[in-house]
């Protein structure tokens, strides 16, 4: 959600009250929603008023977001985009603060453990999202790897077609994006007034992709849409084919065409020149704000810099390490004081042996260790999930401003699986030693095992089902990366041409995709240093660039489109380090107190059983855990 996973993953129900449209109107849950079940109501109630602003919380999100609602299996807003536009904006503003001041004022005695937490959590949320409306982020909707032309082209992988009007609701939807473009529009034109753009560099490649929405070939012949490439799967109806093709060629090229004039003769030319966001309109207040949005921490820019530098040089040692076990070095007779980590990285960028000429052959290796890695999951977790995913390249149209691979959820209550998508563009610049890592880090165990579990949690309010912290769900990837030293050796890809196997080193026993795991661990240390440089700090583009280049084996081409994901996104790279730097934290501490009786099946299945969580709450979840256990101990 990223883009190592970026935004596809999870998307918090704070950003959902700051940014996407709705109503207040209250209703009850949705039918295909699963019921709210839980053990301990038929020994103690549950806070019936609580639930009530909960399910119109949840009803209200649903109404807000109805693309989300369909993939979450709420279909009875199938055929609405929603308003993104500067009305539906200000009807949120109101709406968040309603219902703060509704959960702030409820009576809380009485209330279970579980009914603290949900309106903790609904305070917790609902508070940053008013505090963050100053900063107006609704105002700058479109980057290289944001915005109307990357998401709704590929809107229809989300939604389930298995009914005429399944297919009539998406010929809806296609009719309204031209609105959905004008909102945008309206949202960005607010913005220039006030002074409030994003920088320049970010937009680089932005109207070149808009363009090609908006070409003289797909009004011509709208089927070489991507928004018409639903209506080529089995069940699509004449009908709403053929108002598919008539928007597509009367409405949405023409919008499109607007939106690239927009954004190169009006839009662009005013965008700054400057690059963080402590340069732009809001100040140095707007950085502290997102620090604390995507880390849910307090830590200040020069704290996770000093974090940043320290995780740099632990992980610098390790590269070095493991540089001596490949064939690259022993055939150089070189000694490690000798070896220079900047030539062997720039051996990795070079040699021909671990970059594929065959798109298919790519996708395929990526499934055969995603096979190999499902089999492992019983070992580490008690409780899975249902939903299924599988892997797919990523549409040619957004590829070549997205990152390198990032997960697409689905939803069991929909019927509509996960995907880990994949790059395959510029296959030169897919490195194979990185593919273990990251199918770790966008499929299983990582994104699409905790979205999935997220999804179907049963015994809690929907509303638990909805959250999605960056600090939690891309902490949680990264961490799952390292599981892949507890994975059997039998699950490498050991090539013996490569140098010393070391097979305590689980799925990363051959030296490269092990050294492939620890350039990707230093490129999310390097972020925090990047991050805050750029946005605190005032570096230059280049600089950042250098650093990532210089520390990582990441290859220009996938380097520089993150520099200007971190310029563009300002703070959630961080999330990643910290997060997963708590995660393994609290496993430690676990791991201490309990000694032998610590159950890694138990920790994982603990902190993925509440959903995603802001970090201190969920170090209060694993704490509890820790001493339900001890108490367990003495008891027995």
């Amino acid at each position: 959600m990223n883009r190592d996973s970026a935004s596809r993953t999870a998307l918090s129900v704070a950003c959902f009250v700051a940014l996407l449209a709705g109503s207040t109107a209250s209703a009850s849950l949705p039918a295909r929603l699963p019921a709210v079940v839980d053990p301990s109501d038929e020994v103690r109630p549950r806070s019936a008023s609580l639930k009530t602003l909960l399910d119109d919380y949840a009803e209200f999100l649903m109404r807000e977001n109805p693309l989300w609602a369909t993939t979450r299996g709420d279909f009875r807003f199938n055929d609405k985009l929603g308003d993104v536009g500067p009305v539906g904006t200000t009807r949120r503003a109101a709406a968040t603060r309603v219902f703060l001041d509704r959960v702030k004022g409820l009576d809380r005695s009485g209330f279970m453990p579980e009914d603290h937490l949900d309106a903790d959590l609904l305070v917790y949320e609902l508070g940053l999202a008013v505090e963050g409306e100053k900063l107006h982020t609704e105002q700058m909707p479109i980057n290289s790897q944001e915005g109307p032309h990357i998401w709704l082209p590929q809107m229809s992988d989300s939604i389930p077609f298995q009914t005429p009007k399944d297919f009539a609701d998406y010929a809806s939807r296609v009719e309204q994006v031209s609105t959905s473009i004008d909102q945008t529009i309206d949202q960005m034109k607010l913005g220039l007034a006030a002074g409030r753009v994003p920088p320049a560099v970010v937009l680089a490649q932005t109207v070149a992709s808009v363009r090609f929405l908006g070409s003289d070939d797909m009004k011509d012949d709208p089927t070489k849409s991507p928004f018409y490439r639903a209506f080529q799967k089995p069940g699509a109806d004449a009908a709403s084919a053929e108002r598919a093709r008539k928007a597509i060629s009367e409405a949405l090229v023409p919008a499109y065409r607007k939106l690239a004039d927009f954004l190169e003769k009006e839009y662009i030319p005013k965008c700054r020149q400057t690059l963080g966001i402590s340069e732009g309109v809001d100040g140095a207040d707007a950085y502290r704000l997102a620090l604390k949005y995507h880390t849910t921490t307090d830590l200040t820019a020069e704290q996770i810099h000093e974090i940043g530098l320290k995780e740099v040089a632990r992980i610098k040692a390790q590269m070095l390490d493991c540089m001596m076990e490949t064939d690259w070095a022993k055939q150089g007779k070189v000694t490690r004081e000798a070896a220079s980590l900047k030539n062997f990285i720039n051996f990795l960028r070079t040699d021909s042996r671990f970059y594929y000429t065959d798109a298919k052959k790519l996708l395929g290796d990526y499934r055969d260790i995603c096979k190999k890695v499902d089999a492992e999951l019983p070992r580490f977790f008690g409780n899975l999930p249902r939903n299924t995913y599988g892997v797919r390249e990523i549409p040619k149209f957004a590829a070549a401003t997205a990152a390198a691979a990032y997960c697409n959820p689905g939803s069991i209550r929909s019927g509509v699986p996960g995907y880990f998508m994949v790059n395959t563009h510029q296959l030169d610049q897919r490195p194979s030693f990185g593919m273990v890592s990251l199918a770790l880090h966008e499929a299983v165990p990582g994104h699409h095992l905790q979205l999935a579990i997220a999804d179907e949690l049963e015994g809690v309010h929907p509303y638990r089902t909805m959250t999605g912290y960056t600090a939690f769900v891309e902490g949680w990837a990264l961490y799952t990366e390292s599981l892949g030293l507890e994975m059997s050796s039998e699950l490498a890809r050991i090539n013996p041409s490569h140098g010393e196997a070391d097979p305590s080193r689980g799925i990363y026993a051959d030296p490269y995709d092990y050294f492939g795991r620890l350039s990707d661990e230093m490129w999310r240390a390097c972020r925090l240093v990047v991050d805050t440089g750029l946005h605190a700090m005032k570096w230059p583009r280049q600089q950042a660039l250098d650093y990532m280049l210089q520390n990582t084996a990441g290859t220009e081409l996938d380097l520089s489109s993150e520099v200007d994901r971190y310029i563009g996104w300002p703070g959630q790279a961080c999330a990643y380090k910290i997060g997963e730097l708590k995660i393994k934290e609290l496993r430690a501490r676990a791991t201490a107190e309990l000694g032998t009786n610590f159950d890694i099946r138990g920790f994982h299945d603990q902190v993925l059983g509440g959903g995603a969580l802001p970090l201190p709450v969920l170090e209060k979840q694993v704490d509890r855990w820790v001493q339900e256990r001890q108490k367990a101990m003495i008891t027995k």
